[in-house]
């Protein structure tokens, strides 16, 4: 018997790592799922790589910063498999490096949307659509509750979602659904390399090096591992979690 056996789960950023290591764990579990992401080829991927191992799983391309693009994928979701669970609100980007004088204003607006307003549709037009004693997790990261200098965008938006997973818990705890955010460490994937190339040209040293000498375990996280504590964030493991930031970042806010 599964963790999720029987539940319907969204995933965004689906095709991303955590987000697909995610997705492939709760299918283990015995959840339906649905992946959602704007990159065609790499969720079609995904769906292959995800069907290949069996259950029930589906995708669906989308803006998830766009109204009508949010909408479309929960009806799909519940169209294909019925009232929704959890929803994982992962999708996320990490913009520019730059002082705050000089931060490119379209790139701000454009983070703010992806890792913010996207979590508020999720919310807003999924929470009408879920089950009572559901589960949702958003994604912030060590970024939300620390900052650097040069990263205003992401350091902002991964701070927000925090304000609003504390609110949204807050309202549906009546309906027993519970609101919680993940806030990874840095993660050995393309995304984190991306952000650590940059920063390494910035800085003018080796930005992963430097990273796994300041987190107390020494290393990044494996994407499986971020998907362990989502993984429990959306089982009844977590029955009386809501309203908080579970860490999975090897020690670094300790």
């Amino acid at each position: 018997m599964g963790q999720l056996d029987g539940k319907v789960c969204i995933v965004t950023g689906a095709a991303g790592s955590i987000g697909l290591a995610s997705a492939e764990l709760m299918l283990a579990e015995g959840a339906s799922v649905m992946l959602v992401d704007n990159n065609d080829a790499q969720l079609a991927n995904a769906l292959q790589k995800l069907k290949a191992h069996g259950g029930k799983v589906a995708g669906t391309a989308a803006d998830v910063s766009d109204t009508e693009s949010t909408k479309a994928y929960i009806e799909a979701t519940t169209q294909q498999f019925g009232k929704i669970d959890v929803i994982f609100s992962n999708a996320g980007a990490s913009g520019d490096m730059a002082p705050i004088t000089e931060y490119p204003e379209d790139v701000f607006d454009r983070v703010m949307a992806v890792n913010v307003r996207a979590s508020f549709l999720a919310c807003k037009y999924g929470l009408p659509q879920m089950n009572d004693g559901g589960s949702i997790i958003i994604t912030s990261s060590i970024m939300g509750v620390h900052s650097n200098p040069n990263i205003v965008a992401y350091a902002t938006s991964k701070h927000a979602v925090i304000g609003l997973m504390r609110t949204a818990a807050k309202e549906v705890a009546a309906r027993g659904i519970r609101v919680n955010v993940i806030a990874p460490g840095p993660v050995d994937n393309e995304f984190q390399t991306d952000i650590e190339d940059r920063l390494s040209s910035v800085i003018g040293i080796n930005a992963t090096d430097m990273l796994n000498q300041v987190i107390p375990l020494k290393r990044h996280a494996k994407a499986t591992e971020i998907a362990g504590t989502v993984l429990f964030l959306a089982s009844d493991q977590s029955s009386f979690s809501t309203g908080s930031v579970f860490m999975a970042d090897g020690g670094l806010n300790a």
